[in-house]
This record gives structure tokens, C-alpha cells and sequence, in this order.
């Protein structure tokens, strides 16, 4: 819980930065008010670190539990149909789902990259807080959805906020954010949970990859690429 506050105050202090500005627009604030600099040309949309920081000197990862956000009015908007009607204990399953998800992913990714993936803080270790925020799920495919199909081209969409700290000190030395859509198939087919798990596993996998050769390209220059 103390986690999910954290990571409450600092992205809201990071969107009301960026507000109004297209995460990939080069007038994004110079320098964040925690000290961060922005950092251009990135694979993400949005890269902030802090000035000097020596990624060279972490061995380690500690991999925190991911904190996940719908978007606002999201369940109300479902609920306008009397057909896909949406709980708050299925918006806390579907939270835990993408949450275990993303640590599989994430974990499998670093791991195979060659990271050491540990629980317990130290001084070589890097802390990642993750996020996912703004998760819009076009058809969430619950159990009160009865004989009902939703068809679409894209399984909806959903924003990576992360955020990366020195273990011991708990200095927040990069931040990142960056909006992902489900591929547009180009044709109308059926949304369920299957397809939304698939189409979450395709983000990730995006998303982790581009992580680990973050870390790999900045630990060997000593600072975000």
C-alpha cells in the first residue's frame, strides 16, 4: 500500500508536468521539479534521469509488485451497456492478473538478459517500481457478459510509468512513460479475456525488451541512451 502511494504522488507530479503535451513532443519540460533531465530520442515515449547517475555500478534488480490504473470512468462507461457490466471485484482481478503478467514478463526478460533478479536491497542493486496506468480494456470478457461477443480491431490500450531508484538510498534517478496500443488487425474479430492476454503479453513483451536494452546500453555508458 505504501508503494501504490508513492507511486500515486509521483505520477501525478509527472503528468501534471507533461499535461496537455504529446508524450513524444519535444517541448516536455527541460527538467522535472525532483531534479531529472529529459532525455531525447529514446525508444520511449518519455525518458527523464538524473544528471551523472553511474548505472555501471548496479548488478542487481529488485523487481517491485506492479501497481495498475484504469482509466477514469473506465467501469462507468462499461456499465452503460447492460451487457458487458463491469464489478469492482473484477476490476481487482483483472488488476491482478495484468500484475502477475507483468512481473512474468518483465522477470523473464531481465533474467534472460543476464540480470540477477533479487529481493532484498543493497548498494549494486537498482529498484523498478512499475506502473501500469490509464488500462483500457475494450471487451474485459467477465462472467456477467452472458452469451454476448464483442468485436473490434484492437483489445484497447494501456500506459507504462516506471520509475527507478538507487536500492539503498531511495534516490529516484529515472523515470519513464510511455502509451501503448493493441495493434490495429486491419478487421473486426472477437475481444475476450484470451485475446486481451494475448494482446497485454505482446505490450509487455515490447516493453521489457526495450527496458533491457536500456539497461544493458546504459550501464555500458553510464547513463540512459
Amino acid at each position: 500500500m505504501k508503494f501504490c502511494t508513492i507511486v500515486n504522488f509521483q505520477l501525478f507530479a509527472f503528468l501534471t508536468a507533461v499535461s496537455g503535451l504529446s508524450l513524444a513532443n519535444q517541448k516536455l519540460p527541460a527538467v522535472t521539479t525532483d531534479g531529472l533531465q529529459h532525455v531525447g530520442d529514446t525508444k520511449l515515449a518519455v525518458v527523464y534521469v538524473q544528471p551523472g547517475v553511474d548505472f555501471s555500478r548496479y548488478k542487481k534488480l529488485l523487481l517491485a509488485d506492479t501497481y495498475v490504473a484504469f482509466k477514469k470512468i473506465w467501469q462507468r462507461k462499461q456499465n452503460s451497456s447492460s451487457v458487458n457490466r463491469v464489478t469492482a471485484a473484477d476490476m481487482q482481478k483483472i488488476k491482478a492478473e495484468l500484475a502477475r503478467l507483468f512481473h512474468d514478463v518483465f522477470a523473464g526478460a531481465l533474467e534472460e538478459g543476464g540480470y540477477e533478479l533479487v529481493n532484498e536491497r543493497d548498494e549494486d542493486v537498482l529498484l523498478i517500481k512499475p506502473a501500469i496506468i490509464n488500462l483500457d480494456i475494450i471487451a474485459p470478457g467477465t462472467t456477467t457478459a452472458v452469451n454476448s461477443r464483442t468485436y473490434s480491431e484492437s483489445a484497447g490500450e494501456m500506459t507504462l510509468y516506471l520509475e527507478l531508484y538507487d536500492s539503498l538510498t531511495d534516490d529516484l534517478i529515472a523515470k519513464t512513460l510511455d502509451r501503448q496500443t493493441d495493434r490495429q488487425t486491419g478487421y473486426f474479430q472477437w475481444q475476450n479475456r484470451v485475446s486481451n492476454r494475448a494482446a497485454a503479453n505482446r505490450i509487455l513483451q515490447d516493453w521489457a525488451r526495450v527496458l533491457t536494452e536500456g539497461l544493458d546500453a546504459a550501464r555500458g555508458a553510464g547513463k540512459i541512451p
